[in-house]
């Protein structure tokens, strides 16, 4: 019966005509981690959360910079911290803002059944790079890293680029997982929770970008003390067993 009475409490405070909406994007590597938080975060801050999600960069159109752009409603960003550091100089998110939430790494999945390849050094990595038949990365973080910086360190020829295509607006092990691309990199948060993959690894350490994740508080936001306790909420000690099984690796926010 209690639990019941505080369900209804917190159905009520949800529903409640003054609450606040706070309204959050979300980029791709934390996503994961955010939906199972989400919910609990709402209910400890007593506000109402909305959400949407994009990339932390690159032309797509939902991508967070171009939602910014296009003034959709937004209280609290969660983005890469180069691409949130953008948003701040470029006056999109407040100066001070930024907390950093989590570490990322960018691993490699292929489809379920098929060959794994050996990428355990960065020359077994480049073998089956060029041995593979199509790649996909993605277009945000990892994916600028791996089409401007590795592809191109380890084969400049070209051969790697040119049967490697890059994913806008959906998860690279969604196209691996149906078959469209033998090898599928992205970060490793955003490949483990796709059914039809098989998780190969993580790039060898010599070769390895670890990407930061952080939230701010969008210039616009009509909620900003709300958005800053969902954001202690969303990196505080409660969500780190969370994060680490999405396969992040948690920055307390102090």
């Amino acid at each position: 019966m209690l639990r019941k009475v505080i369900g209804l409490a917190a159905l009520l405070q949800l529903t409640s005509p003054g609450l606040a909406e706070v309204y959050v994007m979300s980029s791709g590597a934390f996503t994961a981690a955010y939906k199972e938080l989400v919910n609990g975060c709402s209910s400890r801050i007593g506000h109402k959360v909305e959400s949407a999600y994009g990339a932390s960069m690159g032309s797509a159109p939902d991508a967070i910079p171009n939602r910014l752009a296009r003034n959709e409603p937004a209280d609290v960003i969660i983005l890469a911290a180069p691409a949130l550091d953008a948003l701040i100089k470029d006056g999109k998110a407040k100066q001070g803002s930024r907390v950093d939430l989590v570490r990322s790494v960018i691993g490699l999945s292929v489809r379920t059944g098929t060959p794994k390849p050996d990428i355990s050094t960065v020359p077994a990595l480049k073998k089956a790079l060029l041995e593979a038949k199509s790649i996909a990365y993605s277009a945000s973080a990892s994916g600028v890293y791996l089409s401007e910086v590795l592809f191109p360190k380890l084969d400049d020829g070209g051969q790697i680029m040119a049967k490697s295509k890059k994913i806008f607006s959906e998860r690279v092990g969604s196209v691996v997982a149906r078959g469209e691309a033998e090898l599928g990199f992205q970060q490793v948060s955003e490949l483990i929770s796709i059914p039809g993959l098989d998780f190969v690894g993580t790039l060898p350490e010599e070769v390895q970008q670890v990407t930061i994740f952080a939230a701010g508080i969008a210039a616009g936001s009509k909620e900003p003390e709300a958005a800053r306790a969902l954001i202690t909420c969303l990196g505080g000690p409660e969500a780190a067993a969370t994060i680490r099984k999405t396969g992040l690796d948690p920055i307390p926010v102090k």
